[in-house]
């Protein structure tokens, strides 16, 4: 084993424990104390079929896991324990993985925008690979880290239903120009990189910025530089109902690069996959603490319900779903969950239009209107599922409310096929038990994945 992970950093569930029974036995728990703390479930098994599914979709891609998605202790560890690198976007995310020991050369300081305290920081500490898309950041980089090696970050679809998130990368016209600056000024160009985003892009945009990125190359070959590195982004479906799109996606990405960038043209390929990682391994919990219900009479009103809900804070949450929040919600745009009670309502109760709110009450912390909930009551439990994508708070939350806690768990079939993916037998007694089976403990028994160290080629990891 890397090293990173062992079994004192999450807990050891046996083959039928889902976790959804972890989840209500903790609820017991915090009954029992009188504790309507928030809190989250994480099943880690989940990521660990997320990433051997990858690696097998994907063979000649390898995963920098983004983490602004996803900074907790858990994830961090055990994608570093998988042989995952690591996409930064500023000095404390740098700090957070270098603290666990992952080197220099396992990070990419993704952030198109980067103060120049942090371009300082990134070199001090060993940390090379970062992007640029504008003459502004190449000054900046050459100013303060000679020994860069930079990455043309491209907005290589440009059609009209391109998605706002591509706010940053330059286009083609202009790729000459700031390559033949980076030129001028000695930076290192190594490659090209661009990213699509995250939110229902058809699989063909994949193809179009790959042709993009391959025609960039060819500048950079013509001005001198050594072009080796391409970066496809993120933007891959993250839940089980998206599989089929995700194979979709993967299909179209390796058609691409076989015409675009062969293999064995000396190019390196690389992701960033955030969501697809961490969204369906984390469920979230919190209690009903306050209600208010608004007369039909009032202006504006459908006679909804309105729940303050929660004793603790979230980063972000989907405006579709039903949460608390104490912080503003960073990313909205492309989350989604879905909301059940802890107890299943008598079919006979009505529903009733409701909304929810953070601890507050304010407009702005409001989280979601319009959903349909049986009455709800004080003390009641809402569960969240999907919700491990930028869900978890990297700084202390307004009002003073503390981080929910998270509960890490992980199948015995999962931490084995860890153990075979690194090639090392597992350290059970019974070696002769297959590995064909559910790696994720789930809600539901997830689908059997054969795990064997084929999935990861040695020049992936």
């Amino acid at each position: 084993m890397n090293g990173y992970l062992n079994e004192s950093n999450f807990m050891m569930v046996e083959e039928g424990f889902t976790t959804r029974d972890l989840l209500e036995n903790l609820l017991v728990e915090l009954c029992q104390a009188s504790d309507q703390q928030a809190f989250f479930v994480a099943d880690l098994g989940d990521i660990v079929k997320k990433h051997l599914h990858f690696l097998k979709a994907l063979p000649r891609v390898k995963p920098y896991f983004p983490v602004k998605c996803n900074s907790s202790e858990g994830v961090i560890r055990l994608l570093a324990e998988l042989g995952a690198a690591f996409a930064c976007t500023n000095k404390a995310e740098i700090a957070r993985i270098q603290s666990i020991g992952v080197p220099a050369d396992k990070i990419f300081y993704s952030s198109p925008c980067k103060q120049v305290a942090h371009i300082k920081y990134a070199a001090s500490h060993g940390v090379q690979l970062m992007t640029f898309d504008n003459e502004v950041e190449l000054s900046k980089v050459a100013r303060s880290h000679p020994h860069a090696r930079m990455l043309l970050g491209i907005a290589a679809d440009s059609s009209p239903s391109a998605h706002p998130s591509m706010t940053f990368g330059t286009t083609l016209k202009s790729c000459r120009h700031l390559l033949e600056t980076a030129k001028e000024q000695a930076v290192e160009v190594v490659g090209i990189s661009f990213h699509l985003g995250s939110c229902g892009l058809e699989p063909q945009a994949f193809a179009q910025s790959v042709a993009a990125a391959q025609l960039a190359f060819e500048m950079g070959t013509e001005l001198g530089y050594r072009m080796h590195l391409l970066d496809i982004g993120g933007g891959f479906p993250s839940t089980e109902d998206t599989r089929a799109r995700f194979e979709e996606i993967a299909a179209v990405i390796n058609s691409a690069l076989d015409l675009y960038f062969p293999d064995g043209c000396g190019v390196e390929i690389v992701a960033r996959p955030g969501r697809y990682y961490v969204t369906s391994a984390f469920t979230f919990a919190a209690s009903v603490t306050a209600m208010e219900e608004v007369p039909a009479e009032q202006p504006g009103s459908d006679g909804r319900w309105d729940a303050s809900c929660i004793t603790s804070a979230m980063a972000s949450m989907a405006p579709s779903a039903a949460s608390c929040l104490t912080a503003p919600a960073p990313d909205l745009s492309c989350t989604s969950c879905s909301i059940s009670l802890l107890q299943k309502p008598c079919p006979d109760h009505p529903s009733h239009s409701s909304s929810l709110r953070g601890p507050s009450g304010h407009a702005e912390d409001r989280i979601a209107d319009g959903l349909e909930l049986p009455e709800l009551q004080i003390g009641d439990w809402l569960i969240f599922k999907d919700m491990g994508a930028y869900s978890i708070a990297t700084s202390s939350p307004l009002g003073g409310c503390p981080q929910p806690q998270i509960t890490y768990a992980m199948s015995r079939v999962a931490w084995k096929a860890i153990q075979l993916f690194q090639g090392k037998p597992p350290q059970t007694e019974d070696n002769r038990e297959s590995v064909c089976a559910p790696l994720s403990c789930g809600w539901e028994m997830a689908e059997t994945l054969c795990v064997t160290p084929v999935f990861a080629p040695a020049s992936i990891i």
